[in-house]
């Protein structure tokens, strides 16, 4: 039994784990979608969008977690 707690623990800690990572994430997502949804962008301008603002939340989010790791 306690082979499954621990999995089940990993597994909801890889999705759980920096909040601000997938907070930032569905923010992006549902301004970019907004933006596409009333013409204040173009489609192809909001996939740009989405693929550039996800790629700066993960670095942002990488070098968040790098600073923590080596202040310890």
């Amino acid at each position: 039994m306690t082979i499954l707690t621990i999995a089940f623990k990993e597994l909801t800690g890889m999705f759980i784990d920096d909040g601000a990572l997938a907070l930032l994430s569905l923010l992006l997502v549902l301004a970019t979608g907004l933006a596409v949804k009333s013409g204040l962008i173009g489609p192809t301008a909001g996939a740009v969008l989405l693929i550039a603002g996800c790629l700066g939340i993960l670095a942002e989010s990488v070098t968040r977690a790098a600073r923590r790791k080596f202040r310890r």
